[in-house]
């Protein structure tokens, strides 16, 4: 089990929690960015920079994401996929994509879009706030020690 990042959008104190998580289980972490991106020193924690475009950073995730690997994403597409190869994901505000809730997430994104491509204003996400945080980490806890107990 690998825990993979798309890390150009993921919040720093969430990339924080997954840092400390990776190293406290041993589970090798892949950010993944088009952008430089610093992270503590660690064998267990590594980037991988990809070219800029269009869900190029998707895209790699993708194709190397195994079953059981943990994917930390907001992009809902990304997730749906990524859940039918068999991974969890798992938004930065601690919500699981799951093949249920899925296609009404996609459906809602895309009313979204074509909201506000006709041009009414539909206003952004909620703020961060500190909720969120203990939200996913709780969310990721459960993902790891669910991976221990099967280790175990």
């Amino acid at each position: 089990m690998q825990i993979w990042v798309d890390a150009d959008a993921c919040p720093r104190p969430i990339k924080e929690i997954l840092y400390r998580a990776a190293e406290r289980t041993r589970t090798p972490m892949i950010l993944v960015a088009n952008t430089p991106l610093q992270t503590p020193p660690s064998v267990l924690i590594r980037t991988l920079r990809v070219r800029r475009g269009f869900d190029v950073a998707d895209r790699e995730i993708v194709e190397q994401v195994a079953a059981g690997d943990i994917v930390v994403t907001a992009d809902i597409p990304l997730a749906a996929e990524v859940v039918g190869r068999g991974a969890h994901a798992l938004d930065p505000r601690g919500m699981l994509y799951t093949a249920e809730n899925i296609p009404e997430r996609l459906a809602v994104r895309n009313l979204m879009a074509e909201l506000r491509s006709s041009g009414m204003q539909t206003g952004g996400p909620a703020a961060w706030g500190p909720s969120d945080t203990r939200t996913f980490a709780n969310q990721l806890d459960r993902l790891l020690s669910a991976r221990e107990t099967r280790r175990g």
